[in-house]
């Protein structure tokens, strides 16, 4: 075990020292939004009552990598599979790349491999949520805020 701050923590995931898959690696760009934890706890007490979303990523298999399509992206089917039991997966001929040039709406994390990771958020949270910094893994910008 090793405490890490979010950006720490990124950036061994960058360097492929540690491993987490896509849902954390979302919720470590948006905890890089606070720069300490009691700004962080101050943030969750103020929106602690605003309700929640529940979300079922669908996975978008792309000619080169994968897109894991969260609620609010355009490509969001309208009936998303909660259950599990229809293991619904989208797939196209095209890049990812491409997908990105042709989209205007995202929520997505794009998987090129196990260790690059992006993600794209242009949506207006709900509940008076924050959403990630958008950051892909292979750049350690983690000031750039949309």
């Amino acid at each position: 075990f090793q405490w890490s701050s979010p950006p720490e923590a990124i950036e061994r995931f960058k360097s492929q020292e540690i491993w987490f898959p896509p849902p954390q690696f979302y919720e470590f760009c948006r905890l890089c939004n606070f720069s300490s934890l009691r700004e962080l706890q101050k943030f969750s007490s103020t929106r602690a009552l605003e309700g929640c979303e529940r979300w079922m990523p669908v996975m978008l298999s792309a000619a080169d990598g994968f897109i894991q399509l969260l609620p609010g992206d355009e490509l969001y089917p309208e009936d998303p599979d909660y259950t599990g039991e229809k293991k619904i997966t989208l797939s196209t001929d095209k890049k990812v790349e491409d997908l990105m040039k042709e989209g205007g709406t995202f929520h997505r994390i794009v998987i090129k491999n196990i260790n690059n990771l992006a993600v794209y958020v242009n949506i207006q949270a709900k509940y008076k949520h924050i959403n990630p910094l958008m950051m892909k893994c292979d750049n350690s910008d983690y000031n750039s805020r949309l």
